[in-house]
């Protein structure tokens, strides 16, 4: 089956909000993504296989030079198919496209493979404050 892949894809919350509570592993939630979005987002790139959104992950940025992905999400029956790897490269290529000249993400320790070796990223230096 083909996966299509949309920049600032056309979805609706409640789809989102249930691909999020399978990936992550959390109840659905009532999140209004397309509020959220709209207010902090570069953009975003959907992923889409028979019109249901299997894979999702937000570009946040600074409005400048600096963008950040966030929410890499993909269905757990489409895992190892290489659907977040392609979500995060068209992340890359559009936040490129607005000229941003930096890519951050932050993970947990089981994800380092996939975006260092699946993604490209490279290790960094970093800090965090616990707030």
């Amino acid at each position: 089956m083909t996966i299509k892949y949309e920049w600032r894809g056309d979805f609706d919350n409640a789809s989102l909000n249930a691909l999020h509570a399978d990936g992550f592993g959390h109840p659905v939630t009532q999140t209004d993504w397309r509020e959220r979005l709209q207010r902090h987002s570069l953009g975003w790139v959907c992923a889409w296989e028979d019109g249901s959104l299997i894979g999702f992950v937000n570009v946040v940025w600074d409005g400048g030079a600096h963008a950040f992905i966030l929410d890499t999400v993909v269905a757990q029956p489409c895992r190892s198919r290489g659907v977040g790897a392609a979500l995060v490269a068209a992340a890359a290529k559009e936040a490129r496209v607005a000229k941003c000249e930096w890519l951050h993400v932050d993970f947990e320790e089981h994800l380092r493979s996939f975006y260092f070796n699946g993604c490209g990223f490279k290790e960094t230096a970093a800090g965090l404050i616990a707030l």
